[in-house]
């Protein structure tokens, strides 16, 4: 498939002190081929000034193609994505989280595999190449290895990162799958659902990462780890849920 636009999902909450800074980012980042950017921004009902904001980053780059949702009520990321999802018109889409723990400027090698015609879904890992990685929590790091394996078992899959940010999906298939969590269950959903697809081409590439730590605004707790365990249960073994 030629790729003439892509679609970036910013989910956001509570990021008015910093949103300006990811978004001068994707700003900045010229993509391979020539293909043009969409920025598509959900505000999950933040409590701060990160609608005013987006505001005034929209109006002092006017040429930039930034689309604005936000919902009434928090609903979670999850729910974020599914608007921001739902509303992409690039023929591909890519999730970036609005704080500055993932660059940018990786979005290329990301569409490489689906440029070149090898790929339908690319997963950035944390895990892998030599990019730089902060070093943050020890049990977050096991929890998510474990949560990754967990996923994989279900899905016959190798992947080493399911619970990273980057996720770069065919938006038709993608916008085409029945997404219920309303969470950061979003990403074992999401995972097992789209390794479903009939000959489905996931690829995964390595991505830096400079983790935040919760003084910083880290978001996900354990709550959400034992979200993620039932979800990976209820997709991964109950067919009535596909």
């Amino acid at each position: 498939m030629s790729i003439t636009r892509l679609s970036i999902i910013i989910p956001a909450y509570n990021e008015g002190n910093t949103i300006h800074l990811i978004l001068n980012k994707v700003k900045e980042v010229a993509l391979i081929n020539g293909i043009q950017k969409e920025m598509i921004i959900v505000n999950d009902h933040s409590t701060d000034h990160t609608e005013q904001a987006i505001a005034d980053y929209r109006a002092a780059n006017p040429e930039l193609d930034i689309q604005y949702f936000k919902h009434e009520i928090n609903k979670g990321k999850g729910a974020a994505l599914h608007t921001g999802i739902q509303q992409a018109t690039g023929e591909y889409l890519i999730i970036q989280d609005a704080d500055l723990e993932y660059d940018p400027a990786e979005y290329n090698d990301l569409l490489k595999p689906v440029v070149n015609g090898f790929a339908d879904v690319v997963y950035g890992s944390r895990f892998m190449g030599a990019n730089p990685h902060r070093i943050l929590f020890f049990w977050h790091t096991i929890g998510n290895r474990w949560l990754t394996f967990a996923t994989n078992m279900f899905a016959n899959l190798n992947l080493t990162d399911m619970e990273t940010c980057y996720k770069l999906f065919n938006t038709e298939m993608v916008q085409g799958l029945k997404l219920q969590e309303k969470r950061f269950g979003f990403e074992p959903e999401v995972t097992l659902k789209i390794a479903r697809i009939p000959k489905i081409r996931i690829y995964e590439v390595g991505i830096s990462y400079y983790g935040r730590t919760y003084e910083e605004g880290k978001k996900i707790g354990w709550k959400d780890g034992f979200r993620a365990i039932w979800c990976i249960l209820k997709y991964g073994m109950l067919a009535n849920y596909r």
